[in-house]
């Protein structure tokens, strides 16, 4: 049976057109007197806010909120009431309490991602369980974004350009699977612990490898914690009652320090409780272990330095962290740590589990949720990289494509025809570190630090930026790389891109990976990555290397980046011919 059309209807934001609303028998039997959801949007200095609701007599509320407006001239609702404001009421035939809610939990959550919106007021969701109509809601959702982009397409942008920015992805606004909602209980239960008792350094281990959800379960329980800061002044000392919780969320690495404050400050985080996002080092250094704050969640935990490095005079950030927290949430995965300054050996790992599994704060996440990939599919992926075999690639049973290529230039063909899709538009080309790159300094042949394949060459990193206007430059400041657009011409990284996601990942395996007597092996010799290559040096004074693990861990991060497939090209000669044997 065909799911019906919902009630979508766009007023003037003020109390005649709300009156009109009313008094409108042709609507009225639809959308006043029954469950609906709203939302207020307003123009405020040249960018877009919005406020959403869910109500049962939308007319009676928004005039509630008008009269809140004219005895508060500092809150949102001050900003209605007025010719400049909107108001869109949304039902549908099927609409009851737990539709409703979820209904307006992914509004805020693609509204909280859209560019052109600055703040997202009653951002506060409740996703539902499993309810009567549950299973129409995606298609109920879908006709209601098409009727609200009819009236909007600034607001409401394609689908697509939402679910593929990097806010969207990362947002606190993920409804949780299971897992997730396990481990979440789990990590707030133990920070209820740790206040009450006061104690200090509880450690929360999570481990997961690449795309299965460390980010969103990060992300999402840092912002319940935020959210619920009233319930946990209940259980405080009562020495400590009136002040909020501390808490603070690290990540190393500039693009995500970004995208995490955009999410904050659009949901009013920022305005209430000022910078909660920080950079290891910049929090070690500005924070005592005499003063410590209540939790703090580590994304990426695997990328904490465990040597000293320019402004860090420590020899361990994680222990430094413990040091200056009570509870510390720790997202991990030793196959993507990539250089010899985040080095961690095995047993040291194993002491990190074992410490947090003595009080049962050990979680560990399997599900692959970023990867719309097979069983089968997955196991030749991870048979390449953990175990060197390059195997028959098997006929996929999922949406997921692999793809190998002959020359690059085929390559970049097949990435740019998938970037002109709109559903596809985050694909792009990216590589192992294999050709040289010195940011801030000019290559002493040519403007641009290049990718270079025989006659073949792209610019490497973020290098097309240096010929944009100041103008272009501010327009894509507030992207990650692969979302900035004249990326499409240019060649990423694992600098550029580890931490995001792509819908295809055109791979270059450069001349550090190659194929010999049947297995792959990684040339370190071959690799321009500095960092991965250079000398640790060991607690008891000695220096190893440990090129081939962190080659074979970029490799591990570029391969399991893009959502739909992967298309390679190897420079390896035999490699190539292996991988294209292995593709007929």
């Amino acid at each position: 049976m065909e799911i019906a059309k919902p009630h979508v209807i766009k007023i003037k934001d003020n109390l005649k057109s709300l009156k009109e609303f009313k008094e409108d028998k042709s609507i009225s039997i639809e959308l006043n007197g029954y469950p609906v959801v709203y939302i207020h949007a307003w123009k405020d200095k040249n960018t877009n806010k919005v406020y959403f609701g869910e109500s049962n007599n939308v007319v009676q509320r928004t005039k509630q909120h008008y009269e809140v407006g004219k005895s508060d001239k500092k809150c949102w609702q001050s900003h209605v009431n007025n010719d400049n404001a909107d108001l869109y009421v949304i039902g549908h035939e099927h609409f009851n309490k737990s539709l409703t809610l979820d209904v307006e939990n992914r509004l805020i959550h693609y509204l909280s991602s859209v560019p052109n919106i600055s703040r997202v007021f009653n951002s506060r969701g409740n996703p539902q369980g499993n309810y009567y109509t549950a299973s129409e809601f995606d298609i109920i959702f879908s006709k209601i974004w098409r009727a609200l982009r009819s009236y909007n397409q600034e607001l409401f942008p394609t689908k697509s350009v939402v679910e593929d920015s990097a806010v969207f992805k990362a947002s606190p606004l993920h409804k949780l699977t299971k897992d997730q909602l396990k481990a979440q209980e789990l990590i707030i239960e133990r920070v209820q612990e740790a206040l009450l008792l006061n104690e200090k350094s509880q450690f929360i281990f999570i481990e997961g490898s690449a795309g299965t959800g460390k980010t969103v379960l990060n992300a999402s329980t840092f912002y319940e914690i935020i959210c619920n800061h009233n319930e946990f002044y209940d259980i405080l000392p009562q020495n400590i009652t009136q002040r909020k919780i501390r808490c603070c969320l690290l990540v190393n690495h500039d693009e995500q320090v970004n995208v995490y404050k955009q999410i904050l400050d659009k949901l009013g985080i920022t305005d209430e409780y000022g910078e909660l996002v920080f950079k290891p080092t910049s929090f070690i250094n500005n924070q005592t272990s005499e003063d410590p704050v209540d939790i703090v969640f580590v994304d990426e935990a695997h990328l904490l330095l465990t040597q000293g490095k320019m402004s860090y005079r420590g020899n361990n950030q994680l222990k430094d962290i413990l040091d200056r927290s009570k509870v510390v949430v720790s997202m991990f995965d030793s196959k993507q740590i990539l250089t010899a300054e985040e080095y961690i050996d095995e047993e040291n790992i194993e002491k990190y589990r074992n410490q947090s599994k003595e009080k049962n704060n050990y979680i560990n996440l399997t599900e692959q949720l970023r990867m719309q990939i097979d069983y089968k599919t997955m196991k030749w992926i991870n048979n390449f990289i953990d175990e060197g075999i390059v195997e028959k690639i098997p006929k996929s049973t999922s949406k997921y494509e692999i793809k190998i290529f002959k020359t690059p230039r085929e390559l970049e063909k097949a990435i740019k025809k998938k970037a002109r899709s709109e559903k596809n538009s985050l694909s792009r080309l990216i590589a192992t570190y294999d050709w040289p790159y010195i940011a801030g300094k000019k290559p002493k042949q040519g403007d641009l630090w290049e990718v270079k394949i025989g006659d073949w060459h792209k610019p490497w990193n973020r290098e097309l930026t240096k010929k944009m206007t100041m103008s272009e430059k501010r327009k894509v400041k507030s992207l990650s790389w692969s979302e900035q657009p004249q990326t499409i011409n240019e060649v990423g990284s694992t600098f550029t891109i580890h931490g995001f996601d792509l819908n295809y990942a055109g791979l270059i395996i450069g001349p550090s990976v190659k194929y010999k007597n049947g297995k792959i092996i990684f040339d370190a010799n071959a690799s321009c990555n500095t960092k991965a290559t250079q000398f640790r040096t060991m607690p008891d004074g000695t220096k190893k290397k440990f090129g081939e693990k962190f080659l074979n861990n970029e490799l591990n991060v570029l391969m399991k980046r893009g959502i739909n497939g992967l298309y390679i090209y190897a420079c390896d000669e035999a490699l190539r011919n292996r991988l294209l044997e292995c593709s007929k």
